[in-house]
């Protein structure tokens, strides 16, 4: 992975490249129907439909589970088949998927829908990882996920907006119009990839295994340690809900609250904090660094269920604050090194299983962080803590060995 690319990645907020721009303009139009979706989706299923809240849980568990085991034999198949035309296949599917769960009336049925749809969406997921890969080079790849990452947190917000509406009419017509707006803008990602252009499919050599990211060990760890790093999203994302509902005083809206100001943190600064994670190496110390931001971010969030009802506003605040830009410049390290130590034609099966750390803590992250953040209280907050920072201090070393293998599975590495 080179240093920096020769021209600048956007100009005005568009990406220069023509290839990148549709990458872009796929993962608004998609992530903008999935931000009005998940406004509604639950609210809907238990208020319209009659499911309870264990049931819709129970089918959304069942569909994260489903969609770990087609990442990497997706990623594979955009490698050896083509990558645009796999990604157009499967983004076609997911756009036909999109609708259909609003018919359920049933658990099972709700459950099978979204476990249909879950599939498309995570093969899909894993191969425009691959094509992420391949497309941005020129030590463009890191700074490019991050402007992806801002350009689907704004998606995502508009998108809610939407789902908001459904919510002030609140009647089942109105839902229902939430799950087509979605299928629409998940179609128009779909035909959108059609501008793509070809890239070659990778030929396996004779006696080369066909998944050989499973016998790259050195990227299996890594991809562990990302995986366990991960776990500070759903801390802030369901963790820190439960934490202010059940053991603070501060109003329930502040979840709202802390959200929106993450969303616009993320698009206004991600790009800015994810320069320099253009190595290996410093991919890895930028793990560290986010590492210790999220801890403190973690520690001060920890003290909301003591003081008065101004500090604890205070402390949610700024605990927030402090963990969203280290969840900025550890998200750069993160791409840096999944992208870094992939074999450039192998990318779609390797990012693929990168993924897997991220689907396994959707399975797992929820009742660890309830524990850790509910149970535990002040003193959850701190392992949890302590946890992140052993976790990203562990990726240096396990950086340089991964790193010192490269050359025996076809990759060519910059030092930076």
């Amino acid at each position: 992975m080179r240093s920096s690319a020769a021209t600048p990645l956007t100009r005005r907020g568009i990406p220069l490249d023509p290839d990148l721009r549709v990458l872009a303009l796929s993962s608004f139009a998609n992530r903008f129907g999935a931000g009005a979706v998940m406004t509604t989706s639950a609210l809907y299923f238990t208020r319209h439909v009659g499911f309870t809240a264990t049931e819709v849980a129970l089918a959304l568990s069942v569909a994260a589970f489903a969609g770990i085991f087609v990442q990497v034999p997706a990623g594979h198949l955009g490698d050896v088949r083509g990558p645009r035309e796999v990604l157009m296949a499967l983004m076609a599917g997911a756009a036909l998927f999109s609708f259909p769960p609003v018919l359920a009336t049933a658990p099972w049925t709700l459950a099978a829908l979204l476990t249909l749809l879950t599939v498309f969406e995570r093969a899909a997921g894993a191969v425009n990882q691959g094509v992420i890969a391949q497309l941005a080079t020129g030590g463009r790849g890191v700074l490019f996920k991050a402007y992806l990452r801002a350009v689907t947190n704004t998606a995502i917000a508009l998108g809610s907006v939407f789902g908001g509406a459904a919510l002030v009419v609140d009647e089942a017509w109105a839902y229902v119009a939430v799950f087509a707006l979605n299928a629409a803008f998940t179609g128009l990602a779909a035909w959108n990839c059609t501008r793509l252009p070809h890239l070659p499919p990778y030929q396996r050599a004779v006696g080369e295994p066909r998944l050989a990211v499973l016998r790259d060990l050195p990227f299996v760890v890594i991809t562990i340690i990302t995986g366990i790093f991960n776990l500070h999203f759903f801390v802030m994302e369901l963790g820190l809900a439960l934490y202010i509902s059940e053991r603070t005083t501060a109003p329930t809206v502040m979840v709202a609250v802390l959200l929106l100001l993450n969303t616009v943190m993320v698009a206004l600064f991600q790009v800015r904090l994810s320069r320099g994670a253009d190595s290996v190496e410093a991919g890895a110390k930028a793990l560290v660094t986010g590492g210790w931001f999220i801890a403190v971010g973690f520690v001060v969030v920890g003290l909301a269920d003591r003081g008065s009802w101004w500090f604890v506003i205070a402390a949610l605040v700024v605990g927030s604050l402090v963990h969203v830009v280290g969840e900025m410049i550890g998200s750069g390290g993160q791409w840096s090194l999944q992208m870094g130590l992939a074999p450039h034609e192998r990318q779609g099966q390797y990012q693929g299983f990168s993924g897997l750390g991220f689907s396994v803590m959707a399975v797992v992250g929820p009742p660890v962080v309830t524990f850790f953040c509910v149970e535990q209280g002040e003193r959850g907050w701190v392992m949890l803590a302590a946890i992140t920072v052993v976790t990203a201090l562990a990726s240096v070393p396990a950086a340089r060995w991964a790193l010192s293998t490269r050359e025996r599975y076809g990759v060519t590495t910059h030092s930076g």
